[in-house]
Parts: structure tokens; sequence; C-alpha cells
């Protein structure tokens, strides 16, 4: 048992930068694989960043990559996504996922166990 929360979503210009965060509570995320996914209103839910329980290993979507970053600090129980070059096709319900299980397809939504609740994204043009 795992409970999310993410933070550091709101509006910004295209061009800019945004920092969500995800902190869990109970216990730590150390043995834990990691996920952000994004929904936008009427559409699936897709695969955003991925980072291993250890860190040593990271997976992005092609529409992310070279401008998104995820980390992880076990020691203080966060996931971070740094968001650079935001584009409106950006916007979007943020969403931090936890994998206790194995690793088997880390881009996929059916891999992760729990979820937070989600934070706004608003890229504005």
């Amino acid at each position: 048992q795992v409970h999310l929360v993410e933070s550091g979503g709101g509006l910004v210009q295209a061009g800019n930068s945004l920092r969500l965060s995800c902190t869990a509570s109970g216990r730590t995320l150390s043995s834990y694989a990691m996920g952000w996914f994004r929904q936008a209103p009427g559409k699936e839910r897709d695969f955003v960043a991925a980072i291993s329980w250890s860190g040593a290993t990271t997976y992005y979507a092609d529409s992310v990559k070279g401008r998104f970053t995820i980390s992880r600090d076990n020691a203080k129980n966060t996931v971070t996504l740094q968001m650079n070059s935001l584009k409106p096709d950006d916007t979007a319900v943020y969403y931090c996922a936890a994998d206790r299980t194995n690793w088997n397809n880390p881009r996929s939504v059916y891999e992760y166990e729990f979820w937070g609740q989600g934070t706004q994204v608003t890229v504005s043009s």
C-alpha cells in the first residue's frame, strides 16, 4: 500500500518550464519502479516517462524526449518530472504511478498498481 500525491502543476506559457513532484506517504518508494502518465480531455492516458527503482534506467515517450527529465530521490521518497520547452500539446492532467511488480513493460499503463490523483498542467500559446 502506497499513497501518491502529485504537485507542481499550473499554467505556463509555451517555451517555459515546469517541475512536477510526486511524494509518497506510508512507505518508501525505494523498491518501486515509477512512471509519469498524462491524460487530456477525451483522450486516453498516455505514457510520458518512467524510471527504475534504482534510477539507473529511464524511458521517455518520443513526444517528450529531450525536453522532459524524470528523476528520483529514494531517501526523500520523491519522484520528479522536469519539463522544459513546454508546448500547448503538453496540456493534460499528469499522473504519478508506482509499480511493485516485475517491470516488464514500463510504457504500459497496466504495469502500475498505485496512482496519484493527478495535477493539471496547462500550456498557453
